[in-house]
């Protein structure tokens, strides 16, 4: 059904996609075992955001364009008579409208609304050294990649600037605290990804991690996002509930919110 809705909706917004078989598949990408997997998609125009890079350059826009830019920490102030107050760093601050995107912080920051509609999960990333010399898993051989069987999924990117072939379970990970919880890898973790790179990725099987990286999903009970004023203070604008998908849908969240 997901396939079939996919393939749908490309056609609908008549966007380009390739239906394939296995042979089809295991002839274009024959660095990947596709035993089991009787279609795939393919997008032509798929590609990789780099979040850390792309923030960076929107915060220099911002700065550009006249805008100010400042790490603090931040808590809601009282409300106000047109607008409402923000503390930055203790130091008041008075605005019409004030957006609190807080990802896996929007529970604490407003726990009496907001701690028991999100939860925040812990989520395991990790990188592979491709063998020396071998071209298969560069952006130029190999797409970013969706492995959607038997209700599981696994997820990943080409070496990307060096830093080696990214993969990850799309699956809600155990509750975890943004300030507190420990950032490094499960031996649990390691052996899942493991044994799935063995599978998909035969040529990866032996070959070392290079880094781990634990992040963390801020859900919704549905994975819908959370765009809305705050019940009681209706200067405050509350955005948040990315459910792993904030980042990419940011700017039209950012259209909607404004």
């Amino acid at each position: 059904d997901y396939a079939r809705d996919s393939i749908a909706v490309h056609e609908e917004l008549n966007l380009p996609l390739e239906v394939l078989d296995n042979a089809a598949l295991s002839t274009r990408w024959p660095q990947i075992d596709f035993a089991g997997a009787s279609v795939g998609l393919f997008e032509a125009e798929f590609g990789a955001l780099m979040a850390r890079r792309a923030v960076q350059e929107l915060v220099r826009m911002y700065v550009a364009r006249g805008g100010d830019y400042l790490e603090a920490h931040a808590e809601p102030g009282a409300a106000a008579e047109n607008g409402a107050d923000v503390l930055l760093n203790g130091a008041r601050y008075h605005a019409e409208h004030i957006v609190y995107a807080c990802g896996p912080w929007l529970g604490k920051v407003f726990p009496e609304i907001m701690s028991e509609r999100l939860f925040v999960t812990r989520q395991e990333i990790a990188f592979i050294a491709p063998p020396d010399g071998d071209a298969r898993f560069d952006a130029a051989a190999l797409p970013g990649w969706a492995d959607f069987n038997g209700g599981d999924l696994y997820y990943g990117f080409p070496n990307l600037e060096g830093r080696g072939f990214k993969i990850a379970r799309d699956t809600h990970g155990a509750p975890f605290d943004p300030d507190s919880g420990d950032r490094r890898m499960s031996e649990e973790g390691m052996a899942l990804l493991r044994a799935f790179v063995a599978r998909r990725f035969p040529a990866l099987a032996e070959q070392p991690f290079s880094e781990f990286r634990v992040c963390q999903y801020e859900n919704t009970s549905n994975g819908d996002f959370l765009i809305d004023r705050h019940p009681e203070q209706r200067a405050l604008i509350l955005v948040g509930g990315g459910s792993g998908h904030g980042f990419k849908h940011g700017p039209e969240v950012g259209r909607m919110a404004a």
